[in-house]
């Protein structure tokens, strides 16, 4: 690659992150995406998937409690969520 080539390319990923910081875009991972709120599968620890703002969840999931919903992985909320089980009514039960 030539000296001229190069710093173009350097430019450019220069201009890239500039523009994706200056967006607003975060480094962390969304749940779910707009218009849609998370729900936890019921009867393990994994399983979790995103559902439409006007729907209910599919049979097999429940809603997270509103101020306990994950929102972006890795969160406090997401690693809570990893250590229980729910029941069909979205009680906890086990740890």
């Amino acid at each position: 690659m030539r000296k001229n080539s190069r710093s173009r390319a350097v430019l450019a990923l220069a201009a890239l992150s500039t523009a994706v910081l200056a967006t607003g875009c975060s480094a962390e991972d969304a749940i779910c995406g707009s218009g849609e709120y998370p729900v936890k599968a019921v009867g393990g620890k994994t399983g979790q998937a995103c559902v439409a703002d006007d729907e209910n969840p599919p049979k097999g999931y429940v809603r997270y409690p509103k101020d306990r919903t994950p929102a972006h992985v890795g969160d406090k909320w997401d690693e809570y969520w990893s250590t229980v089980v729910v029941d069909s009514d979205g009680n906890i039960v086990k740890k």
